[in-house]
């Protein structure tokens, strides 16, 4: 596939060099802009294989759970090698993690870092820690891009791929493997670290030094979400048990309420300052912001017991969208009420749905581990309108894929596809 080894080009000489007309949209974080996976890119393309509509595709280093981003002409991606590829039988001596950036246009490679891990990482002993050494999507803030590698710390890079800090978060490791994604608030770079230290930690972008720590962050996999005014910001996160607000400037908790019995997978979404939630054990729920102390009574507005365990929703207009994790079927939510709008099995089977879906242009995208994409349309009747596979690539696909200028950005664990329409 595409390569070409790294040079010496700086960032500034490649911007001034790139013939790539300007793009119109970013998408710089775990489900792109305000991570709730909803894009503004138009023309999007509804079907491909191997032979249809792929503008390009690059052969990955290693596999991985974490979604490309874009930014600017380019694309940064992560993954890991050398060990949980089969179980049990290969050296964690041998585990490395690697980010690339890619020629958004092209595919051509930009450049390419390696990380060695700290040891020992959690043992592969199948699928539930097959993602868990590449599963942290990067962020940006259009001058540096951050990482999250679990027990083995958070790192800043510029933009040409040089580190400028390291911290650490903490040094527990999980059967299942850490999988949050880095959110940024201002100057602040926060770090779901429920995995390493049982924690939210926020650290200044700039020199990584820890400033705040809130404790109590327990079986919690999903990233946190912004939600509230700027005078009055909230962030929330799902942690076993609870769904919490907190303030993002201080780590402060300003509410909670009864959220998902078990541990918590699925990243929330949220509209016009109501929460909503899905999560294990058929739950499905929410909450408005706002309040103080335990809001469980007075800001619940619904809660169902449907729901899915790993994946993260979608809302849209009045309902709310997400797949079960390995029921194959898609189901509409009235997000007013939580009733049920439809539920249609996906047909042929998609297996595990472990990625979490994205929404553009009208329409749905739900990839399956080895199925590959159900695109469905943005409404509340069930119209499927294409079902997309590659004949010569059934590795797992567990990434959220990235859209922008009528691109869709898919990463397998074997390669990372820019689809385009004709």
């Amino acid at each position: 596939m595409h390569k070409r080894p790294h040079t010496a080009w700086t960032w500034t000489g490649i911007l001034l060099t790139c013939t790539a007309p300007a793009w119109s949209a970013d998408w710089t974080q775990f489900r792109g802009p305000g991570g709730q996976g909803i894009g503004t890119a138009e023309n999007l393309p509804v079907r491909w294989s191997d032979t249809e509509n792929i503008h390009w595709k690059f052969e990955m280093p290693g596999p991985g759970a974490s979604s490309p981003i874009l930014l600017g002409p380019h694309v940064f991606i992560t993954a890991y090698s050398g060990y949980g590829l089969k179980a049990n039988t290969e050296d964690q001596q041998k585990l490395m993690r690697h980010v690339l950036c890619l020629n958004r246009r092209s595919g051509e490679r930009v450049w390419h870092k390696t990380f060695a891990p700290k040891l020992p990482e959690h043992n592969y002993r199948g699928e539930g820690s097959y993602h868990g050494y590449a599963g942290s999507t990067p962020t940006t803030d259009g001058k540096f891009l951050y990482l999250s590698f679990g027990k083995s710390g958070v790192f800043c890079l510029d933009l040409d791929g040089n580190q400028k800090w390291h911290a650490d978060v903490g040094q527990r490791t999980n059967g299942w493997g850490s999988g949050c994604s880095p959110l940024l608030y201002g100057d602040l770079l926060i770090v779901n670290a429920s995995v390493e230290s049982g924690a939210l930690i926020a650290l200044n972008k700039r020199t990584g030094q820890e400033i705040w720590k809130t404790g109590g962050i327990s079986s919690s996999w999903n990233t946190p979400l912004l939600i509230g005014s700027t005078s009055h910001p909230e962030m929330v996160v799902s942690i076993q048990d609870h769904l919490l607000g907190l303030n993002p400037k201080t780590g402060m908790e300003l509410w909670r309420a009864e959220g998902v019995h078990r541990y918590v997978c699925p990243s929330a979404v949220a509209q016009d300052g109501v929460v909503y939630l899905i999560g294990g054990g058929h739950t499905s729920l929410a909450v408005r912001g706002g309040g103080s102390g335990n809001v469980t009574k007075s800001h619940t507005a619904w809660r169902k017991t449907k729901g899915s365990n790993v994946s993260s929703p979608i809302y849209h207009d009045g309902h709310l969208y997400w797949a079960s994790a390995g029921g194959g079927f898609l189901c509409c939510q009235n997000a007013a009420t939580g009733e049920t709008v439809y539920q249609q099995r996906l047909e042929p089977r998609p297996g595990n749905i472990w990625a979490s879906p994205v929404m553009s242009d009208g329409k749905l995208y739900f990839t399956s581990q080895h199925q590959g994409t159900y695109v469905v349309a943005a409404g509340p009747k069930f119209e499927l309108l294409a079902h997309n596979s590659f004949a010569s690539d059934n590795s797992r696909t567990n990434a959220s894929p990235a859209v922008s200028d009528g691109r869709l950005f898919l990463r397998t664990d074997r390669h990372i596809y820019c689809i385009a329409g004709p």
